[in-house]
């Protein structure tokens, strides 16, 4: 098979283009940077958003970025049908604050109260996380989760991947001249995805 050939991927399927061009950088369009977007499974799908709401994240308007990327992100979800959930941690623990459910309406008003400051509890996050998912998993075996973690991950935890996540996301927010890496460590042990927020607004 051509160059060309792969370049147009398998027939009916569609072209995921912010993980493309995420794995394309600064090189030409390649066979191998193309990512495609995923059936949805039968069982339907949840996104389960994980929020860093520590001190650390209002540094050069870090949550306020974050905050508009969710309000994108649940966008999305709301358009293919998906549950979706949000977690917000910081300060001394980690708390549900919306779902799991399909979102009908949201927007920059309900998410503007959502504050922050305090340390970067992590490990209670990806805690209140993984019972989320295994509620969920209870409740829908066939549904496909998605844990996504918007941190810049500067913490010293070393959260344990929850079991029931089918796949992982870490949005990585660092942006100190000397990174700690955190959100790489995990990503890479937990053999999950990494973007930056510009790769996936982009």
């Amino acid at each position: 098979m051509n160059s060309r050939n792969r370049l147009r991927g398998t027939p009916g399927k569609r072209i995921a283009w912010p993980p493309t061009l995420a794995a394309m950088r600064q090189d030409v369009l390649r066979a191998e940077h193309l990512r495609f977007v995923r059936e949805a499974p039968r069982g339907g799908v949840l996104h389960c958003f994980v929020l860093d709401c520590s001190g650390s994240m209002l540094a050069g308007q870090r949550l306020a970025l974050a905050k508009g990327l969710l309000i994108a992100l649940f966008d999305r979800a709301s358009a293919a049908r998906a549950e979706a959930a949000l977690i917000c941690f910081g300060g001394n623990g980690a708390d549900v604050r919306f779902g799991p459910a399909v979102p009908r309406w949201w927007n920059e008003r309900w998410l503007r109260p959502v504050g922050g400051g305090g340390g970067t509890p992590l490990a209670s996050g990806v805690r209140e996380a993984a019972r989320l998912l295994e509620r969920s998993a209870r409740r829908r075996p066939a549904q496909q989760r998605w844990l996504w973690i918007l941190t810049d991950g500067r913490s010293s935890d070393q959260p344990t991947r929850p079991l029931d996540a089918d796949e992982i996301v870490f949005v990585d927010f660092e942006r100190e001249a000397i990174r700690v890496g955190r959100c790489e460590t995990l990503a890479d042990a937990w053999d999950a995805r990494r973007f930056t927020p510009e790769e996936l607004i982009g």
